[in-house]
């Protein structure tokens, strides 16, 4: 039941955080900036990073519900502090300060974290961790995206 409880109040906390960074980034994906920038041609259509999020901050929130019940430290709440900030904070660097290398550091900052998560805490959580992997694939995407964007523009 505890489990239960925390998962909710992380959906709760997660989705509140994909709503701020959709609240920084506007309406900047129609801007003139975004419209020309040269972008990956693996960059996805837009539905598709809704349907990713959404899916990815369900597994997430399993996975923190589960962390979360086996530790509950200090640590473990800055850790996801830390990772909360980072995310939501690309699309503020990115979409409204066109911050592009720094975007590229924050989100590699953010899938290096990830990644900790998934090695370092996997003996807390058991095969929980593989609901950490949509997170990371698409952290890895993301990651890509970036990149291209900065040496091609």
């Amino acid at each position: 039941m505890k489990q239960l409880k925390l998962t909710i109040l992380f959906l709760i906390i997660n989705f509140a955080g994909l709503a701020l960074g959709n609240w920084f980034m506007g309406d900047a994906v129609q801007s003139e900036w975004y419209s020309n920038l040269n972008k990956a041609p693996w960059t996805p259509s837009g539905w598709v990073f809704g349907a990713a999020w959404t899916l990815i901050m369900i597994c997430f929130s399993i996975y923190l519900g589960k962390l979360f019940l086996e530790d509950d430290s200090k640590k473990m709440k800055s850790t996801f502090l830390f990772q909360f900030a980072l995310n939501v904070s690309w699309n503020f660097f990115f979409f409204n300060q066109h911050l592009v290398a720094f975007s590229l550091f924050t989100i590699l900052l953010l899938t290096s974290l990830l990644f900790i998560y998934f090695f370092k805490l996997s003996t807390k959580v058991g095969n929980y961790k593989y609901l950490l992997l949509p997170y990371m694939i698409w952290l890895c995407i993301a990651s890509s995206l970036n990149l291209y964007i900065l040496v091609h523009n």
